[in-house]
């Protein structure tokens, strides 16, 4: 094909959009069903009017391939487990009893039954459900949610592709199920999958798909020779089948580098690439293997994962340069639009001038369909486009929104020693421990209470003026003496004051520091019906006021058991956020760690004498590649220690995370010089205390005994058999007992249970190990 025809054919497609709808009457929908208050049938109702509106929003913005199958009720890995059969042995009778309340027990648990694991995708804030896997595995095709929503699709008069994991993907993201040898590798049951991929591809080619796009994000990792071969077998498998559509294998979120000559020479039609933060690097491997010669090549240049306009220019000279290395070249985003919220436009309290450099996913549709019209007729064909985009890229260039003088000026300031505590930990510890006066194997929670439709309440009346600010302080007043009296007659020796005024430990924040945006219906999915809204960071932090000291001081006032104050860290506050593109994430680290050292100096000040910095996010904002952690890794843990440096020796830092691999980052973990820190650990079983103990990990830890994630309320005795675990890996003297995250998510009739019941759990382990009891 010409390079004439190859741009006179170009189509514009995505490879997912948001689920939740933009009022989010999926979330809605389905917490109705999991309460009881919506049927099975009206779920379906509202998910089937989701797709369909999304699929007409797409086909109206010019998007000329729309995708299927990347619609989820919670996870679209667990469909993914669905659809290969490898259901869980503790969730068979579910699913085979009601498919869709099994669906749900995998995902979330039941009170006699633990859900699957969850953890991060990637390097992103969505958490997937991991598959569990063993030798004794058998996989069944079961594509029947994959064939009708393709012919649903299509008899709406689409053009669709659906979109599945891959094969190798979901090999590599699964682990060996509970009972399963520790070094059983899943991707050892590939030739066993592979076989129900051909049936899912055989279904689909029979109900009309033309193309199907098979997701492998997992290949821009760091892979071993025999990862890289298994994806060669795999893919030299399902591209000699014969009864099959056309496959488009996608990769996204980096590089595809080494596994790149391995996808171009296997017998698929096309191969869609990151041409975004990526682009260079997959240019020059892309021209070093010699193009894709009689292969369609799908260029994400729009980025899928921020929210700022697309540079058209750039991207358009992308696009000209792909234009002689495949047989045809599309346009779409790096990855799903999953990932960002819905709609720009909807955010009216946003300065029209600043909204105009933001890009949702409507708004990315139109810029990848603009692109699209630009390659297959030239420049000239969308000129007013191209201007309206060179002057709003301008405008925000030379905004004094970006830029603080003092700011910068603070930033360059920074000396080694503002980023080292003056004392070792062995002196701090043994000041910590005269000061606090804490027993052995010490209770606490990780930060956040149920947020009460009455708190909900309050927020809504104090934004509508039905109460002023002092009635709704007052009414934050009465929330915290509730929470504070409620853990000290549960027996819990450090308290938190359970955020009852924060809507979002990063938004709560983000509202209180200049440089930051916040969004009114900006909502991206977490997991399953949690949803978020990150702001947008626009320009230089700072800290005008205290944040937490008036609200932390308040509850400490109330008690004499120790109260912890609250904080998110600067990696987080970064990875939560829509993150400015125009400098480095080194920098506005540095800029957000000063902020809020100010905030732990004014706590320390006021009284408080453990502080807790939360950095979940400090995995997964871990890069894909090997060669690229040490740089990050360097400022992420500088950033934490310039938010922590500054206190006395007897104020004890604590931090928090959740939701990772925690493994291949302990020394980053050792490095941030925490005095404690909170870990998830329940649904993994405590591996985290295991990789600390191999690492020598030398200070405080609290690997979590009760998954929050789970409505279910695990006994005492399941907590103490826990605790036990975590004993085989750090003395009692260095354990901590508490929840794996903060409680924001559950109700109080199960956080009183559980936490009841994890304070009778630490004071059995306490009195085996013979420490006193609270």
């Amino acid at each position: 094909m010409t390079t004439e025809s190859a741009a006179a054919a170009v189509q514009a497609t995505v490879y997912g959009y948001p689920r939740q709808g933009r009022n989010r009457e999926l979330k809605k929908a389905i917490e109705g069903y999991w309460k009881g208050r919506v049927t099975a049938d009206t779920l379906r109702e509202t998910a089937r009017d989701l797709r369909r509106a999304n699929w007409a929003q797409l086909a109206e913005a010019g998007i000329t391939e729309v995708p299927t199958g990347d619609f989820s009720y919670y996870d679209h890995v667990l469909d993914t487990t669905v659809m290969v059969g490898a259901i869980p042995a503790r969730h068979r009778d579910a699913v085979e009893a009601n498919p869709l309340d099994g669906y749900f027990a995998m995902a979330r648990g039941t009170q006699d039954v633990a859900p699957l694991e969850m953890t991060k995708w990637f390097d992103t804030n969505y958490h997937y459900l991991v598959p569990e896997l063993g030798p004794d595995t058998v996989f069944t095709a079961d594509p029947a949610r994959q064939v009708a929503e393709l012919r649903e699709a299509l008899d709406l008069g689409h053009t669709a592709r659906p979109v599945l994991v891959g094969p190798v993907t979901y090999l590599l993201l699964a682990k060996p199920a509970p009972g399963v040898a520790a070094d059983f590798e899943p991707l050892t049951l590939l030739d066993r999958l592979l076989p129900v991929y051909a049936r899912v591809l055989a279904d689909l080619r029979a109900t009309g798909a033309d193309w199907v796009q098979l997701d492998e994000p997992a290949l821009v990792q760091d892979r071993t020779p025999a990862e890289l071969n298994a994806a060669a077998r795999a893919y030299r498998a399902l591209g000699g089948l014969t009864e099959r559509p056309k496959l488009l294998v996608a990769s996204y979120f980096d590089r595809l580098g080494e596994a790149l000559p391995v996808l171009a020479k296997a017998p698929v039609e096309g191969l869609a690439l990151d041409f975004t933060d990526a682009a260079a690097a997959n240019l020059a491997d892309l021209a070093a293997v010699g193009g894709l010669p009689g292969k369609r090549l799908v260029a994400g240049v729009v980025n899928g994962r921020n929210v700022w306009i697309n540079d058209h220019r750039k991207s358009l000279s992308t696009l000209g340069t792909l234009l002689g290395l495949a047989d045809r070249v599309d346009v779409a985003a790096s990855c799903s639009l999953l990932h960002v919220p819905l709609d720009a436009t909807a955010e009216r309290d946003i300065d029209p001038q600043v909204r105009r450099w933001l890009a949702f996913a409507r708004q990315k549709t139109a810029e990848i369909t603009t692109l699209a019209r630009g390659l297959a007729q030239g420049a000239g064909a969308i000129t007013a486009e191209l201007a309206a985009n060179r002057a709003d890229l301008a405008s925000r260039a030379t905004s004094p929104i970006t830029r603080d003088p003092a700011v910068r000026a603070r930033t360059e300031a920074i000396t080694d020693a503002d980023g080292r505590r003056a004392q070792p930990y062995a002196e701090r510890a043994a000041a910590q421990r005269a000061h606090l006066g804490l027993p052995l194997l010490p209770t606490t929670t990780i930060g956040s209470f149920p947020q009460t439709d009455e708190l909900r309440a309050a927020r809504a009346d104090l934004r509508s003026g039905r109460i002023d600010t002092a009635g709704y302080e007052e009414r934050i007043k009465d929330e915290i003496r509730e929470v504070l009296s409620f853990q000290e007659k549960t027996g819990i020796d450090v308290l938190v004051h359970g955020e009852p005024e924060r809507n979002d430990m990063v938004q709560y924040f983000a509202e209180r520091l200049t440089g930051y945006l916040a969004t009114q219906h900006g909502w991206v999915q977490s997991y399953g019906t949690r949803y978020v809204r990150p702001p947008v960071l626009a320009g230089d932090i700072s800290r005008p006021e205290p944040m937490t000291v008036r609200w932390t001081t308040y509850a400490q006032s109330q008690t004499t058991k120790p109260v912890k104050g609250m904080l998110t860290g600067p990696v987080t506050m970064l990875a939560w956020s829509f993150v400015r593109d125009d400098q480095p994430l080194g920098e506005t680290a540095r800029q957000v760690g000063l902020a809020l050292r100010d905030e732990v100096d004014d706590l320390e000040a006021a009284g408080t004498s453990i502080i807790q910095v939360d950095e979940p996010a400090l995995r997964e904002t871990l890069p894909l590649r090997t060669a690229d952690h040490a740089d990050y890794l360097a400022w992420a843990t500088e950033s934490f220690r310039l938010t922590t440096s500054g206190v006395r020796p007897d104020t004890q830092i604590h931090t928090h995370m959740c939701y990772a691999e925690f493994g291949d980052i302990v020394q980053a973990i050792d490095d941030l010089d925490a005095d404690v820190i909170s870990l998830e650990a329940a649904r993994s079983h405590m591996q985290v205390a295991r990789e600390l103990a191999a690492h020598g990990y030398p200070r405080e830890a609290g690997p979590g005994v009760w998954d929050i994630h789970s409505p279910r309320v695990p006994s005492a005795a399941e907590a103490a058999a826990l605790l036990r675990k975590g004993l085989e890996a750090i003395p009692a003297e260095r354990l901590w007992v508490n929840p794996d995250c903060g409680l924001k998510t559950r109700g109080w009739t199960e956080t009183r249970a559980t936490l009841e019941n994890l304070v009778a759990a630490a004071r059995e382990v306490r009195t085996e190990t013979g420490g006193a009891s609270a």
